[in-house]
């Protein structure tokens, strides 16, 4: 009887999910899903340096946002609990007392200095380091003595040396590794807490997991694993699949560090910045803010993200939490991610959830490198904003307003489902707000667009087109659609010039800017009475703006 596929995602909660972290997350989800079996989430909590509960959550968050639920893990309990490694220090313990009594881990005291010494040692003479493994395995009482005087003690597992180590991976067929190159690696740090390879080797076996799909960058760290698993005895040896590397349009990989490369660029290339006012700010200190542009450091990203905010600085988005607060789907993220480095084996790319588990087989994944391309990103969401039923649309757009707290929340279901059919071809839900904001904006809050005055109100008669576009609407006594337009029609005709030459300088008085709803639709949304108001407003600014040479 063939074995249930069962598979993890396991990340460590440090900060935001990256979208690298997202796909492994989906691609363990669909194949799970695709052959009726397990997807387990588990928490990799053992750095207590650099991990933090809400990050935890926010992982948890971002995973559901996506639509990836888990069989087994936090807040869903299963067999196989706890799901969070930090308490599973009486299973770990155990095996690692295994080891020590079979001589296959042994003690080590070295400092980190020391440590450190070695290994320029051997970066002098040319040599990759390894650590030496002492004739003799230091005792128990060793370990006791050595603690007595305060050295740090680890355990380390005994990479069997006998003879080649060989995974199967399953799109990169046999890898065969020498196990002299090898180095036998820590599996107890001095705090007591297991380190990653061998925690989660521990948590595979006892969570059966069949499948193990993961990034191309631990495909070094599974010859120490497999030996690992072998050497505890343990049988049913997971199928390893190590997927290709997703890179950034620059050719680098896509990292979270592009975010904070970003800003430190542009607060470099602007003028006058106050530092101190920055670090106010992001509430870190003005030393912090020098070590960050010196490249000493890098803060935490929610204070890179409200530094960036306040300088209306655009980062590129990185995590799963960016795309979201910048108006993606989840669906389409869902389907760009599945797309990263696998493929369905036909033409199809715009693919709904469904379809993804139907056709997700592991053995179509690629081992050539993909491209994180935002402009695709931007066509696959604009597809599935035209995709989206009406009813789950309005609530993908209010939770959207209320994440970025955009004032178009006032809008009830009826006028927003109006704005969102006026939006359609929208790109994102940012579009959305973008062009319907200035209807929930007070009249005197409006800010304009510099170059859209210079170029629609200074030139070609804006002004004096729009004052009389303001004497017509006044004396209208309906504001219909059907109205607005034959009126503006009206008008461009007897100045001879095409409509934007009269639409362009009302929608400029109306929104600050070019960028608005249909500009017929504008008008009857805003109300007459608001609409005369916003014209004498711009009209009075413009002119006073003129004389005064601004």
């Amino acid at each position: 009887m063939p074995q249930k596929v069962v598979t993890r995602f396991a990340p460590s909660p440090t900060g935001y999910l990256h979208v690298g972290g997202a796909r492994t997350a989906l691609f363990n989800w669909l194949w799970a899903k695709r052959n009726n079996g397990t997807f387990i989430l588990r928490i990799e909590d053992t750095d207590q340096k650099r991990n933090t509960p809400t990050a935890t959550q926010q992982v948890m968050d971002d995973l559901r946002w996506l639509g990836i639920t888990w069989d087994e893990g936090p807040e869903v309990g299963g067999p196989n609990g706890p799901y969070l490694q930090s308490e599973r220090m009486d299973t770990y313990e155990k095996y690692i007392k295994q080891l020590l009594d079979e001589k296959k881990a042994y003690y080590c005291f070295e400092t980190t200095e020391e440590l450190g010494a070695l290994r320029e040692e051997a970066e002098a003479d040319k040599k990759g380091f390894a650590y030496q493994r002492p004739e003799v395995f230091p005792s128990f009482e060793d370990a006791r003595k050595a603690r007595e005087e305060g050295r740090p003690v680890t355990v380390r597992f005994a990479v069997p040396q006998d003879k080649p180590i060989v995974v199967h991976d399953l799109i990169r067929g046999e890898i065969s590794f020498n196990p002299n190159e090898v180095s036998d690696f820590i599996i107890q740090k001095s705090d007591g807490f297991p380190t990653y390879n061998f925690a989660c080797v521990i948590d595979d076996y006892l969570m059966k997991v069949t499948h193990i799909i993961r990034g191309q960058e631990h495909l070094n760290n599974t010859p120490g694993q497999q030996s690992l698993w072998l050497a505890l005895g343990f049988d049913n040896l997971p199928k390893y699949v190590h997927m290709s590397v997703t890179i950034s349009e620059s050719g680098g990989k896509l990292s979270k560090r592009e975010r904070p490369a970003t800003l430190k660029k542009a607060i470099k290339a602007m003028q006058d910045v106050d530092l101190d006012n920055l670090a106010n700010v992001g509430g870190i200190s003005r030393t912090d803010i020098e070590d960050f542009l010196a490249g000493k450091s890098i803060p935490d990203m929610p204070i890179i993200n409200t530094i960036a905010e306040y300088l209306k600085v655009p980062l590129p988005e990185i995590n799963i939490v960016d795309f979201s607060k910048s108006g993606y789907l989840p669906e389409t993220l869902v389907n760009f991610l599945a797309l990263l480095g696998w493929n369905p084996g036909d033409d199809r790319e715009i693919m709904k959830i469904e379809e993804l588990i139907e056709a997700f087989d592991v053995s179509r994944l690629t081992k050539s490198n993909s491209l994180f391309d935002r402009q695709k990103l931007i066509s696959f969401n604009t597809e599935h904003l035209k995709m989206v039923e009406s009813d789950k649309l309005i609530g993908y757009v209010k939770a959207y307003l209320k994440e970025i707290d955009s004032p178009v929340l006032q809008a009830d279901d009826e006028t927003l489902l109006r704005i969102i059919k006026l939006c359609e071809g929208a790109r994102t839900l940012a579009d959305i707000d973008r062009k319907s904001r200035f209807l929930f904006i007070d009249d005197d809050k409006i800010e304009y667009d510099e170059k859209s005055v210079k170029k629609v109100l200074l030139k070609s008669n804006g002004l004096e087109n729009l004052a009389i576009v303001r004497d017509r609407l006044a004396a209208m006594e309906e504001l219909s659609e059907h109205a607005i337009e034959q009126m503006l029609r009206g008008l461009a005709e007897e100045k001879q010039v095409g409509l934007g030459k009269v639409a362009q300088p009302l929608r400029v008085a109306l929104c600050g800017s070019t960028v608005s709803l249909p500009i017929f639709d504008s008008v009857q949304l805003l109300t007459k009475e608001r609409t005369l108001a916003r014209i004498d407003k711009t009209i009075h600014n413009v002119k006073e703006q003129a004389n005064t040479g601004d």
